[in-house]
């Protein structure tokens, strides 16, 4: 895609409303082009192919094939950057972490009600995620598992680093990545606390979904939460994630305090708790994601001694969370995401 020219969108959606509402948002923005509109993916694929679109938004729930099915094919002969329309419900939120394991880049939840309002509210999440979208890696579903890391026998290379938790933040392209990273840990390592950038309702569903699919207990975060050995924790949705010393102990602090670089949950947010409350006792792993919540942060945990990882720009969806906390100073290893959770266990002390 040229600098200059600006991004060109095709809207796929089978409600006449939702085509106009994001047309015109979108079209709204100087740097971006709405080339076309498609009612169902039969009309879209081969304005796909006349077009040549930079960015697909595509609805999850349509007639003739629904969004999931045309996304696989999607994926399989023409692989480009689409942000899934989804709608805020639990099957909405299933369907589209599925998408996102397909290879969606990222999705925008619409309201289930005052729908003109509620798309007007989102209007600045749209063009971001949309342009976002257009600069990402788009990636194609992920092979097999990952098979979690074996615990060293002996302690790990950095004697220093005993790590009492580890503390993940992720925002676009972070729910691939983390269950990379969940999939690759052991059930024995220590408590792992995460914030991913998502609205209510999808983060319950995340959690339920690592939960299948890593050797850990995964949960959405509830306030007071005892963080246990072997368990992840998500931050809610729309609540920050916060970890405090309970004796020996840490707890989870589940708050709705203001937003922090306009997120809530604030990666920030966790590992300013982190460095607090665990020191040197950690470890901070910072993936993907748009913007530079997380950089600050991970600067504040291996200013308290922690050990610290960013994602490499190769294996990134988009290297912006990463990108700012090297430039800060806040990274000790920057490393590609197949090899992040075999750093993470050689960095824990047994």
């Amino acid at each position: 895609m040229g600098e200059n020219r600006p991004v060109r969108v095709l809207i796929i959606d089978d409600s006449i409303v939702i085509r106009q509402l994001l047309k015109d948002i979108l079209s709204r923005d100087s740097d971006i082009e709405v080339v076309g509109t498609a009612s169902d993916p039969i009309d879209g694929y081969d304005k796909i192919v006349q077009l040549k679109p930079d960015v697909l938004t595509l609805d999850v729930e349509m007639p003739r094939m629904d969004g999931i099915t045309f996304l696989e094919k999607l994926m399989r002969t023409h692989p480009m950057a689409v942000v899934m329309v989804s709608t805020l419900t639990r099957q909405g939120s299933e369907v589209t972490l599925k998408a996102l394991e397909i290879g969606a880049v990222d999705f925008i939840a619409k309201p289930t009600e005052s729908i003109f309002t509620g798309m007007s509210a989102l209007s600045h999440e749209i063009v971001t995620k949309v342009k976002t979208a257009a600069r990402a890696r788009v990636r194609t579903r992920t092979a097999e598992p990952v098979r979690p890391v074996p615990l060293p026998a002996s302690p790990g290379k950095r004697a220093s680093c005993t790590a009492l938790l580890i503390a993940i933040g992720a925002s676009t392209g972070g729910p691939e990545a983390i269950r990379q990273v969940l999939q690759g840990l052991p059930a024995e390592v220590p408590p792992v606390v995460i914030v991913q950038h998502m609205p209510p309702v999808f983060t319950r569903s995340f959690a339920e979904r690592l939960d299948r699919l890593s050797a850990l207990r995964v949960k959405e975060a509830e306030d007071g939460d005892l963080l246990e050995p072997g368990h992840a924790y998500i931050a809610p949705g729309d609540y920050h994630l916060q970890v405090a010393r309970d004796g020996s102990r840490y707890r989870a602090r589940v708050v709705q305090t203001p937003p922090v670089n306009r997120h809530r949950p604030s990666v920030d947010v966790l590992f300013d708790s982190v460095a607090q409350a665990s020191g040197a006792s950690a470890v901070g792993v910072l993936l993907t994601g748009m913007g530079a919540d997380g950089a600050r942060g991970l600067k504040q945990m291996r200013d308290a001694g922690a050990c610290t990882i960013a994602q490499d720009e190769e294996t990134c969806v988009v290297f912006g969370m990463p990108r700012e906390a090297i430039q800060m100073g806040g990274a000790e290893f920057v490393l590609p995401l197949p090899r992040i959770a075999h750093k993470v266990v050689e960095l824990l002390d047994r």
